[in-house]
């Protein structure tokens, strides 16, 4: 396993060889320049797994690498002129199946670049055979860096080594990663961006203050992945943006009282609009997203009829992208979104002017879970074997409201008790959510049947469309079966009693003033 360390500031390469050629027998077998540029997803999914991928381009070769972040030992590289966006487009097998688990949709984008020289040298024994390598990295902005690379059977050279550069040369054992380092001189630093919500709120914040808060976080959001959406640098973008949309329409039409009721509506009519204009897009992405698991749901006979599909949905969904990154670029999208950010900034009012701004935010998030909670159990406890598929539908929608209430409040109650909450309406939700799915994918590609007959597409592929159809009806009845069973075990009395007692307490203030 190689070592890194870092040389103290006063110490470049040249002294360096320098000092260590008194002390032992030196090979300098190369010096080059090299860009190192790193890759990752937008929300930093080799990171968080502890690797980074590299991109070496030095005078001689381009080279991509995934290394371990901490030890930064080699996994696998190959070299290639240009690194591609997506894990399934790498010619190199072993770099492909380690990253398509890890990514899986997202795009690799680059996140940060570092120049470098870099020296390699050869420690040699007195038969003049290299006992041990090493690679000094010299930057122009930070501390440079040695890794040591030992030799099996040599030990006690590498031991008299490092015993040497941290004793007498004062180098030191590397605490960071240099992407950590890089990116910090950059002033990002990583996970700076997630898709989960972590919003931390005072109990005996105001209300108004409160949303307000929340509602920024959203548009922060919405604003990370923007020009991503409009890009079409991978589906996540577009995703976030509208999970941010959806959050923020909600909280609009949920926590009412808090802002004036005509800038309410003036905003929920925007942010409907943006809904509306993203769906179409996002429809397409899942589609096709989806595409390798609705082949492989088909006779092994019928996959390849169901190729001509894939076509068709790629060149609607870009026609319906360039339409949509027309809508995020235009003059009411850019008014309308600069008018809700100066409306977040604006100072609260000293003196309330709605119903529900002076509440605590605990006292407010209690009474909108508890009362959002309870249609949920009254809504689902009405829908039996004859109701109609719309009855799933707004039940659906109703969880989604109540789960994202306790999201925009989570940091108000005992951890493991919310997130036990959420994981019991997340199961209920991810039944209706299938149920729902299945039957607007149905719906959807017997459209697409339509319009592909209309332009002489084969009959084969026709049947395979259908064969499919006929799948993710039975997958829909299947998840309307499931959904009895998964509602009684939401509405379980115990778990009804906890929620209620969670979201009855009463909190005394301390310190803090509701007023303010």
């Amino acid at each position: 396993m190689q070592l890194q360390f870092d040389f103290p500031s006063n110490l470049n390469a040249d002294k360096f060889i320098a000092l260590l050629s008194d002390k032992a027998s030196i090979e300098l077998s190369g010096r080059q320049y090299t860009i190192k540029t790193y890759y990752d997803s937008f929300d930093w999914r080799l990171f968080k797994n502890d690797i980074t991928c590299e991109m070496n381009r030095s005078k001689s070769t381009s080279l991509l690498s995934l290394k371990h972040l901490k030890t930064d030992a080699l996994i696998a590289s190959t070299e290639l002129k240009d690194v591609p966006s997506f894990s399934h487009q790498f010619t190199s097998e072993i770099i492909s199946n380690h990253l398509k688990p890890l990514l899986e949709m997202r795009a690799l984008i680059p996140v940060c670049t570092v120049d470098y020289e870099c020296f390699y040298i050869n420690i040699l024994n007195d038969d003049n055979k290299t006992v041990l390598r090493l690679i000094i990295q010299q930057h122009e902005l930070f501390n440079n860096r040695l890794i040591v690379q030992p030799i099996k059977g040599y030990n006690k050279h590498t031991e008299q080594l490092i015993s040497l550069i941290t004793n007498e040369f004062d180098c030191v054992p590397a605490k960071q990663p240099t992407l950590t380092i890089a990116l910090k001189l950059q002033g990002r630093k990583p996970n700076d961006y997630s898709s989960k919500l972590n919003i931390n709120l005072d109990p005996f914040m105001r209300a108004d203050i409160a949303v307000k808060h929340i509602y920024s976080h959203l548009l922060k959001a919405i604003k990370d992945n923007e020009q991503g959406t409009i890009a079409d640098t991978d589906s996540e973008f577009l995703h976030d943006f509208r999970v941010a949309v959806r959050r923020t329409r909600s909280g609009i039409s949920q926590l009412k009282g808090l802002i004036p009721d005509s800038t309410n509506a003036y905003f929920s009519e925007f942010f409907s609009w943006l809904g509306q204009v993203t769906g179409n897009t996002r429809d397409l992405d899942v589609y096709l997203l989806d595409f390798e698991h609705y082949k492989n749901s088909l006779p092994e006979s019928m996959q390849k009829d169901l190729d001509p599909l894939y076509d068709f949905l790629l060149i609607k969904q870009k026609v319906t992208q360039k339409e949509l990154a027309h809508h995020l670029r235009s003059q009411h999208y850019l008014t309308k979104i600069s008018e809700w950010e100066q409306f977040l900034k604006e100072q609260a009012p000293t003196t309330v002017i709605t119903p529900n701004a002076k509440l605590a935010i605990y006292e407010l998030a209690n009474q909108r879970i508890l009362k959002s909670y309870k249609k949920v159990l009254r809504t689902g406890s009405e829908i039996n074997e004859h109701s109609p598929s719309e009855a799933l539908h707004d039940l659906r929608k109703l969880c989604k409201k109540l789960r994202y209430l306790l999201e925009f409040f989570q940091s108000l109650y005992p951890e493991e008790q919310i997130k036990a909450f959420i994981k019991h309406l997340k199961e209920l939700q991810e039944v209706l959510g299938n149920f729902q799915d299945y039957a607007v994918q149905e719906h959807a590609l017997k459209l697409f049947s339509v319009e592909m007959l209309n332009n002489n597409t084969s009959a084969n592929t026709l049947l395979a469309i259908g064969v499919l159809v006929q799948n993710l009806d039975k997958l829909r009845i299947e998840a309307r079966n499931e959904f009895a069973e998964r509602f009684t075990e939401f509405k379980q009395e115990d778990k009804q009693h906890a929620f209620e007692t969670l979201f009855s307490k009463k909190l005394r203030p301390t310190s803090f003033n509701i007023s303010s």
